[in-house]
């Protein structure tokens, strides 16, 4: 695929004008990456009720809201070393979570981050640190190879006059860590426990509650961080002609949602929105809202585009808009080592079915995860009542000795991926196709979770 393929066409919303990307660098359009680490779909814009996040539901208003936007791994590592290259990566061996931290090891020839690819394009990078007094963004990269200089330097104003900036802004808000407290300090309204609603899993536990509704205080937190970023970025002229985004690394930091394949740890937000001679270029149309599957790796495809640059190979992104924007008639995602515990999940997903394989079944949902003991109570709870012999059939299910070797889900009648039909007469069909799918799309993207992980090359 070529700039020129990329920019003709007019499906909508779509780039309409090749010009103003052909144009000097001092006109090419600014680029903005605001991550939510650990952000799942727990937006006002995207129906979650009892969060107040009024800057970010602006910019959805203002943009295009992308409701089925997935990370290829339920875990920021691995997600990051994917959408920061535009590969899979369970195709460059960066699969693991926390690894090759010490071991020197280098992507394959061909891959970049596309800082780097930025960089050369005439781009000055950054990936922001202070925004303002008491706001900050973390600086987080978290790939698993080695690198150099993939920024260029921690704010946009050390740039040359009139240079166009790729700008990272990783908030680390509703992560766990300091953020949660933080939320509880300084948000001038907390979360109410006793008015959410519970997914079927979960026990109905007042420690349980707490935690949703510390993590959803924690979401209201970065759309208060987002707001303050974004007068900064207007301030400084940074929007006049640019291309944004806002999306999650992986899915939400509670039980049964990050580093699992279900859609509450691969299910993240994405909007985009564009100004100035960018918006006019993108023919992007406020407030629409797009239900087409597609993965954070398209996002990485889409700034490339907008920055001129030819699509590189091997490459596994798609551009969102144009005529080169291809629909995804599925998406796939890996889950491989997360700090100690060892598995290895693949799943494929189309807008109504999700099929999971467990490759090591015979590790429980529950096996020793330091990071998981520690900083989610509610698992705690759900030991407790397990013993006691208090959860619920649905809510058991985390609990059992061993993972089923196969999961299939119909989204469409079990949205919180409960009821298992792999197996089942009615949906042996569709069961086959899709196992078909992901036993291909292993052997195209040459998947190297396949072989055991040198000891030498973790972290842990």
């Amino acid at each position: 695929m070529n700039r020129r393929s990329f920019l003709a066409g007019a499906t909508a919303p779509a780039f309409v004008s090749a010009h103003s990307l052909r144009a000097a660098a001092s006109t090419k359009p600014n680029i903005v990456w605001i991550i939510g680490e650990d952000m799942g779909k727990q937006l006002s814009c995207y129906g979650q009720p009892h969060v107040n996040t009024p800057n970010l539901d602006r910019l959805a208003s203002e943009g295009v809201r992308f409701d089925q936007c997935f990370s290829t791994a339920p875990v920021c590592s691995a997600s990051r070393s994917g959408f920061n290259t535009g590969v899979y990566q369970i195709a460059t061996g960066t699969h693991h979570h926390r690894s090759h931290r010490k071991d020197g090891f280098r992507l394959p020839s061909g891959v970049e981050l596309i800082s780097h690819r930025m960089q050369e394009a005439g781009y000055f990078t950054t990936n922001v640190r202070q925004i303002r007094p008491g706001v900050q963004g973390s600086g987080k990269t978290d790939f698993n190879f080695t690198v150099e200089n993939a920024f260029d330097a921690p704010h946009w104003r050390t740039r040359k006059p009139g240079q166009p900036v790729y700008a990272q802004i990783n908030f680390t808000a509703p992560h766990k860590g300091p953020q949660f407290p933080r939320a509880r300090r300084e948000n001038k309204q907390l979360v109410d426990p006793n008015k959410l609603e519970l997914p079927p899993y979960w026990p109905d536990h007042p420690t349980v509650r707490d935690e949703y509704a510390n993590f959803l205080d924690a979401v209201n937190l970065l759309d208060s961080d987002a707001g303050a970023l974004w007068e900064e970025l207007k301030k400084d002229g940074l929007l006049d002609n640019a291309l944004v985004f806002f999306f999650g690394d992986n899915g939400r930091c509670l039980i049964r949602g990050k580093q699992w394949l279900y859609d509450s740890g691969i299910s993240v937000p994405l909007i985009a929105w564009a100004s100035g001679d960018a918006a006019k270029s993108f023919g992007l149309r406020s407030g629409q809202v797009r239900r087409d599957l597609c993965v954070s790796l398209d996002i990485n495809a889409t700034s490339l585009a907008a920055a001129g640059i030819e699509t590189p190979k091997p490459f596994h992104g798609r551009p969102l808009f144009g005529a080169a924007a291809q629909p995804r008639p599925e998406i796939y995602a890996a889950r491989d080592r997360c700090d100690m515990t060892v598995d290895r999940i693949r799943c494929v997903r189309t807008s109504r079915y999700k099929y999971i394989r467990n490759f090591m079944p015979g590790r429980p949902y529950t096996q020793f995860n330091q990071y998981i003991e520690t900083s989610y109570p509610t698992l705690g709870v759900m030991k407790e009542l397990h013993a006691a012999g208090k959860l619920n059939a649905t809510q058991s299910l985390f609990m059992a000795p061993r993972k089923p070797d196969v999961e299939l889900y119909d989204l469409q009648s079990d949205p919180h991926e409960v009821k298992n039909l792999a197996g089942a007469p009615a949906h042996k069909q569709v069961q086959t196709e899709l196992a078909a799918k992901l036993d291909k799309w292993l052997v195209d993207v040459d998947d190297k979770g396949r072989f055991p992980e040198d000891p030498k090359a973790a972290e842990i």
